[in-house]
């Protein structure tokens, strides 16, 4: 799918899509409380400055990051390919995030995520692995089951509990960094299917319904911010994508305080309705987020 392509299918949903980041006057419709918008759409420049904007946007890294804080990144990084593949988070993007997390006080700052391909050789091919560290944060492995812990999930559906990582039993805040792109199982992957790399057993995900439990999963810990990259949108083959040809360069990026929301938002970014996304729609349902992106507060970005 090549950007004419993108623009003509994302037209027919309306404000969606395309229209989130088509270049015009910002928006914004508050959310109740803080008087701050919960999702900011940002597009036409480099994954680092897109994060700045978009995080200025919601209030700053003082909104989410306290001076003593431990965070864990989730970046994905579960597959041996090259950034330019799009298969995984644009390193630009983590280092930025590593960065400004520590500048804003954080003790530390952590990333891992439990592969698909080879542990050592996705960190290091990916380029996410020396961009946390060029950031000054520290990589963690998550390649054998003494890292997960066992969790109840009550109110799933159907994973009524899981393994997760234990940084995410130990970190005081938890910040999303999926990137948005086609899988063959799900149809899209972003930010509430990025946390599949946070359990140990991703097999009983398929054996017991894999949008369910996307959904149940999210119920867990949900982050206190997702930051979705669509700076390379892998649009076909995914989730590891077979070469270049598979990626449209579009220059997007979706912050959100809300995962739902987050999603729903790169889902039409996508060409997708994001009520024909199932664990979208059961998330909503369960009240994990909204897909009302207007009740949220949505602030529009162009560069």
């Amino acid at each position: 799918m090549d950007r004419r392509e993108f623009l003509k299918r994302t037209a027919v949903l309306g404000l969606g899509g395309a229209a989130l980041l088509l270049p015009r006057s910002v928006r914004r419709a508050f959310g109740a409380g803080e008087g701050l918008p919960g999702l900011a759409a940002v597009r036409g420049g480099e994954p680092g400055e897109m994060f700045e904007r978009g995080v200025a946007a919601l209030g700053g890294m003082e909104r989410f990051v306290k001076k003593g804080q431990t965070v864990v990144i989730k970046p994905n990084m579960s597959w041996d390919v090259p950034p330019e593949r799009g298969g995984n988070t644009n390193p630009e993007l983590v280092e930025r995030i590593v960065r400004r997390c520590l500048e804003a006080g954080a003790s530390k700052v952590y990333a891992f995520d439990h592969t698909c391909d080879l542990w050592r050789n996705s960190y290091r091919n990916s380029g996410v692995e020396e961009a946390v560290k060029r950031g000054g944060g520290v990589v963690a492995p998550a390649d054998t089951s003494g890292y997960y812990q066992k969790v109840p999930l009550p109110g799933g559906r159907a994973l009524k509990e899981t393994a997760v990582h234990e940084l995410m039993l130990e970190c005081d805040v938890f910040i999303n960094v999926p990137v948005l792109k086609h899988h063959g199982g799900a149809g899209i992957t972003m930010g509430m299917k990025n946390l599949m790399g946070t359990v140990w057993n991703r097999g009983e995900f398929h054996a017991k319904g894999l949008h369910q439990c996307i959904a149940d999963v999210s119920l867990f810990r949900k982050p206190a911010l997702t930051v979705i990259d669509a700076y390379r949108m892998m649009t076909r083959n995914g989730p590891r994508g077979t070469s270049e040809r598979d990626v449209t360069l579009l220059k997007a990026q979706i912050l959100s305080t809300d995962i739902v929301a987050g999603d729903a938002a790169a889902a039409r970014i996508f060409g997708a309705d994001p009520k024909n996304v199932s664990y979208i729609r059961s998330a909503s349902e369960m009240g994990i987020g909204t897909m009302d992106l207007e009740s949220l507060g949505v602030e529009r970005i162009a560069l």
